[in-house]
């Protein structure tokens, strides 16, 4: 049986879906039921449904974010966006990301129905690809996952900034944002860090400020850390940066 997932802020769209669709037809099972994102997250961990059905326009959800986080982190499930929110270029980034049907409230009986058969037979597919050790490709919700983490952190830098913060805001577990960043080259300190530096030699051209103003305002806790990590990156001390490129 494949297990499936509601998620909607309105009960009265996840207990008509829960009960028009006959789900027994399509060797389905619905496990749970959920009234926001963040509960829907949540379960997706717990039940680790085949099929997610879900809106995404929720309070407190950035549903593209969402989108491609659970495209990322559960690379076999196969999502369903029911949504009265009408916006092509939407539709059309969400697809992109990897979401099987995009379908507008209310929705006939008749798309829900090819939907499920459409979903069941890929769901086979992926069965049958698994056994021959082929893995669905999810590189653009992997990349997607990846550029809100470097957005916010580009936006969060001067904050006490750690892993799991960055994975909460996209909805990833911090395990998983450290291995999509590392597949880039580069691990979660060296982004902070990287952006840091360079917004650190934007404030050296204000020659008011010192070394350890910068070095606070840029998010260290201390200056002679902030020394050593400028070094690492610029190649030179803070002091020869200001020296040889602001004069």
């Amino acid at each position: 049986m494949y297990k499936v997932l509601i998620v909607d802020d309105e009960p009265v769209i996840v207990e008509g879906l829960r009960k028009i669709v006959d789900w027994e037809k399509y060797n389905c099972v619905v496990v749970g039921t959920a009234s926001s994102g963040k509960e829907g997250l949540e379960m997706t961990e717990k039940f680790q449904p085949d099929i997610l059905f879900t809106d995404i326009r929720m309070p407190g959800m950035d549903g593209l974010t969402m989108i491609a986080a659970l495209r990322s982190e559960h690379s076999d499930m196969q999502i369903v966006i029911l949504t009265g929110y009408r916006d092509f270029d939407y539709a059309r980034t969400a697809l992109n990301l990897g979401v099987f049907r995009y379908l507008v409230k209310p929705s006939k009986m008749k798309e829900l129905d090819e939907a499920m058969e459409s979903l069941t037979k890929r769901l086979e597919e992926i069965g049958q690809a698994q056994e021959k050790e082929t893995l669905p490709d999810n590189e653009s919700a992997n990349n997607f996952v990846v550029k809100q983490a470097i957005s916010y952190i580009e936006q969060h830098y001067k904050e006490k900034l750690q892993l799991t913060d960055v994975a909460e805001k996209v909805y990833v577990s911090h395990w998983h944002l450290s291995k999509l960043l590392n597949s880039t080259g580069k691990s979660f300190s060296d982004v902070l860090n990287e952006v840091r530096i360079e917004n650190a030699k934007k404030l050296m051209e204000d020659s008011s400020l010192h070394i350890a103003d910068i070095s606070e305002r840029v998010g260290f806790a201390d200056t002679a850390h902030f020394s050593r990590v400028f070094k690492k990156y610029a190649g030179m001390s803070a002091g020869e940066y200001r020296n040889k490129f602001l004069r």
